[in-house]
């Protein structure tokens, strides 16, 4: 029988995770590879913490666990992109399968990584890094492989979801669901990460690459947060027949270059992405000779993500002893380019707090018109004595650089109160 060591590099709530179910489903693991896992050294930065693993693999020096001569596998579950990139670079030119649920790492660092392990001859798995236990980037890489992927649309992070379907079941504002989300457990204390959509950008990034051959930089996407969703924008959200979800979009153009972007977003109520509520994930997948697919599940903690990550040490036990071609990247000539968000075309949720008087929709109506924006639909609520008012608008398809220029002409009217907020709108069109 086979016997593969694992050695494991950081052990939180996830590294856990993955020493428990490592020891639940060791003979399933068995009998389905015919590999014997096994945990051979493990460290941490504390090792007089309880880890839930015998006390002699432990120790406080992650190089103990690159050099061990019983570790084939390195297992990084650090986070953070510095000394988890050395960890990941001395486990790589060790000739040692590398096994890693670091979306920053990857976002930020993955191309350089990824031409080491080429270069070396050594397969990096990192199915957990996105969407935790929903096997989305092995669909890309295997199952749609004879797929032009048409478009990708994703909700990839738990917490903003959470925030997000809370506040629209129960009209609450963005700051209190925060705050339960806090003492839930579902927010970070800070929640920056999350709700600033720099989680969701990560996994955004590590999606399209995979899905276009070419690897795509984070200052190349577009990001927004969802800490200016308020209230009123999901109750006229509800009203013209939308939900609001933060939602990556992915999609090439004619000229094959591919946008990238992750931003809140209207989406039609009938649309199975408008159902997703909670912490839960979903990334719906256009091929086009598949079709529409769809992936849904749990994105986050430690049972969903260890489920990737053995997958993953399963599929590298496996490879050990063949000169396997997968290195964790397939480079693609056919795309290789992102489209600037100035040139993204789109539909627009628009809502101005303006004076309550006659003629102001005919100046707001006008600048779009300027700037070649059509208005396909508006809604105003009736019986509204105050000296402001809402104005709400659905704008038909236009380029982005031309509405921020409409944008900036329309906060100089002395009519319009406060900031206008923009949501752009998905049709999946």
């Amino acid at each position: 029988m086979k016997r593969v060591g694992i050695g494991l590099i950081g052990c939180g709530i996830v590294g856990g995770g993955v020493i428990n179910h490592l020891g639940r489903n060791h003979d399933l693991l068995l009998e389905r590879s015919g590999v014997d896992l096994f945990l051979a050294k493990i460290a941490v930065r504390d090792p007089s913490k309880a880890r839930g693993a015998d006390p002699a693999l432990i120790t406080g020096d992650w190089k103990e666990v690159i050099f061990h001569p019983d570790v084939q596998i390195v297992v990084e579950m650090m986070g953070g992109t510095t000394l988890a990139r050395e960890v990941a670079e001395a486990a790589i030119r060790a000739g040692k399968p590398l096994v890693t649920a670091n979306k920053a790492l990857l976002a930020e660092c993955g191309e350089d990584l990824l031409k080491l392990a080429e270069a070396r001859k050594v397969p990096v798995y990192f199915e957990a890094s996105v969407a935790g236990g929903i096997p989305i980037l092995k669909a890309l890489r295997e199952g749609l492989r004879a797929n032009h992927i048409l478009g990708i649309h994703g909700i990839i992070n738990g917490t903003c979801n959470y925030i997000l379907s809370r506040m629209a079941d129960e009209g609450s504002s963005y700051e209190e669901v925060l705050a339960d989300a806090k003492r839930l457990g579902y927010a970070e204390a800070d929640e920056s990460l999350d709700v600033d959509g720099i989680d969701a950008a990560h996994k955004a990034a590590i999606l399209a690459s995979l899905a276009y051959g070419f690897w795509i930089r984070m200052d190349q996407l577009y990001v927004e947060g969802i800490r200016k969703v308020t209230d009123l924008d999901m109750a006229f959200a509800k009203k013209l027949g939308y939900a609001i979800k933060l939602l990556a979009t992915i999609r090439p153009n004619s000229s094959r270059a591919v946008e990238v972007r992750v931003h809140p977003t209207l989406i039609p109520r009938s649309h199975v992405l408008a159902s997703v509520s909670g912490a839960y994930n979903a990334v719906a997948v256009q091929g086009d000779v598949v079709g529409n697919t769809l992936f849904y599940g749990r994105g986050a903690g430690p049972d969903a993500t260890a489920s990737a990550v053995l997958s993953d040490i399963a599929e590298a036990a496996l490879a050990l002893d063949k000169d396997s071609a997968y290195r964790g990247f397939e480079k693609n000539t056919l795309y290789g380019r992102t489209v600037p968000m100035a040139d993204v075309v789109t539909r627009y949720y628009v809502r101005l707090t303006v004076l309550n008087k006659p003629g102001v929709l005919a100046r707001v109506a006008a600048i779009f018109g300027k700037h070649e924006l059509g208005i396909s639909s508006v809604f105003q609520p009736e019986d509204h004595e105050d000296e402001t008012v809402p104005l709400v608008m659905l704008l038909d398809y236009g380029k982005e650089s031309a509405l921020q220029k409409a944008y900036n002409e329309i906060m100089s009217l002395d009519v319009v109160q406060e900031p206008c907020q923009v949501i752009r709108v998905e049709d999946f069109s």
